[in-house]
């Protein structure tokens, strides 16, 4: 590796999308996919998507794929010969890939392997090859439980206590050092509690949302375990998305921001909402015995900084966001039509 360390005093050029030869790294995932998407839409000549497919679907890509302007190389970012072939002509580098926060505590190895020495293997061969600009993937998680709201990007200390947040810690800490050995230009980003269509429904929180349309859809209220007043701040999918491509644009270097909506919702207030888009508020909730202490009881982001250098700000309502994510949902369970179009 070669370069001086920027003296920008976290200013940069940003990148311009329409032309540029793009590389996303868990590219066929909830986010990774509709940043494809976005990026399509931008203008990109190329979108390459590096993806194992463990979390990723193709069907996820299945639109971007007809453009014959994405390119899907089903492989592993500790494969560094691949990282190695790909990298090369790479104008913006978006680096999503990652294994879920429950995963993690299932398999802390594993863990260290993709989210830490996987991240230094991308950073690597970005470096390597000279690529333009990287935008990384990081989580509220880095924060643990905050003593602070809303929070803010430089809250301190940290109290996170999942191997999640401290390897995506100590991504961030690697992107700086990166900055500051070889002027790796780089914007990383905080995301918050993302929901939306293509989700994971084996997240943390994900899951919670997949078994609550399942009971109303069967008729039966939404169990919520304690008092529902945990709280988070939830970001739609798309506006995630768009979030990647201001950043790739941005002016700025060596910055991380909160990526969310600035809005505080109960679990409560979640599980009315989604009988209210499911035309079912008549079902109410059920109440369960708290199964374990919740570790982060509540959650809500400054978004300040991200509105001021990246021009971002949430633009779907929770609303808007649990009617497409529901509309999502159905389709997704109905049977494919067999021949002549039936089911």
């Amino acid at each position: 590796m070669s370069g001086d360390p920027a003296s920008d005093g976290g200013k940069a050029g940003g990148a311009e999308l329409a032309g540029a030869r793009c590389l996303v790294t868990g590219g066929a995932g909830t986010i990774g996919s509709a940043v494809c998407d976005q990026l399509l839409a931008a203008g990109a000549a190329e979108v390459v998507v590096i993806d194992n497919l463990v979390r990723g679907r193709r069907a996820n890509l299945a639109g971007a794929l007809t453009t014959g302007r994405l390119r899907l190389v089903e492989g592993d970012i500790r494969d560094r010969a691949l990282l190695a072939e790909l990298m090369p002509g790479t104008d913006v580098l978006f680096h999503l890939a990652a294994i879920r926060i429950t995963q993690c505590a299932e398999e802390p190895r594993l863990a260290l392997q993709v989210l830490v020495d996987g991240t230094f293997d991308v950073l690597e061969a970005a470096v390597a090859a000279r690529v333009g600009r990287v935008v990384a993937s990081s989580s509220a998680s880095v924060y643990g439980q905050a003593s602070a709201f809303p929070t803010a990007e430089d809250h301190h200390p940290y109290a996170n206590r999942t191997f999640y947040g401290a390897a995506k810690a100590f991504n961030e800490g690697m992107l700086r050092s990166f900055h500051a050995m070889y002027g790796l230009d780089y914007v990383a980003l905080r995301y918050f509690n993302v929901y939306g269509p293509r989700m994971d429904v084996h997240g943390l929180y994900t899951e919670v949302l997949v078994r609550w349309m399942e009971r109303i859809a069967a008729g039966r209220p939404p169990l919520v375990f304690g008092d529902g007043r945990q709280t988070m701040d939830f970001v739609f999918t798309d506006d995630i998305a768009r979030a990647n491509l201001l950043a790739a644009r941005a002016g700025v270097t060596d910055r991380v921001y909160n990526i969310a909506s600035g809005v505080e919702t109960s679990l409560l207030e979640l599980a009315e909402a989604l009988l209210g888009v499911m035309g079912r508020p008549d079902l109410g909730i059920e109440f369960g015995p708290e199964r374990k202490a919740v570790e982060v009881g509540r959650r809500l982001a400054d978004t300040a900084a991200a509105a001021a250098d990246l021009g971002f700000k949430a633009e779907v309502d929770l609303a808007v966001g649990l009617r497409r994510l529901v509309e999502w949902w159905r389709a997704e369970r109905e049977p494919a039509p067999g021949p002549g179009g039936t089911a």
